[in-house]
């Protein structure tokens, strides 16, 4: 009898974290490519089944077009006159760590969205 009622518990469980929402205020935390750091805000506002992703870093405003998928969150962004993509694994406590890369460009860097609370 325990085996089902743990079944029912862990799927509970992954109903509830698949269905975490994103949308709010974050403070970022990332390193570029050539390993040196930044930070700043993102706001993540719904939009239909989309959502809009805009990130505020030292002088710099990128915006963008982002969905959530389960665990997963993806933004497509512009920043001046470049195009980049981002990915990000929702954890556990909230926050969205992630990896991103600018098209025609070599690296990636990883950032981290922390909700402000």
């Amino acid at each position: 009898m325990r085996v089902p009622m743990l079944s029912l518990f862990l799927a509970a469980v992954a109903s509830a974290a698949a269905a975490q929402s994103v949308d709010g205020k974050y403070s970022v935390a990332g390193k570029n490519f050539d390993g040196s750091s930044y930070g700043g805000t993102v706001e993540i506002t719904p939009s239909g089944s989309t959502c809009r992703i805009v990130w505020r870093t030292g002088s710099s405003t990128s915006e963008g077009l982002c969905m959530q998928s389960g665990k997963t969150f993806a933004a497509f962004y512009k920043l001046g006159t470049e195009f980049g993509l981002v990915i990000y694994d929702l954890q556990p406590d909230g926050s969205l760590a992630g990896r991103w890369s600018v098209a025609g460009k070599e690296g990636v860097g990883t950032e981290v969205l922390t909700p402000q609370r």
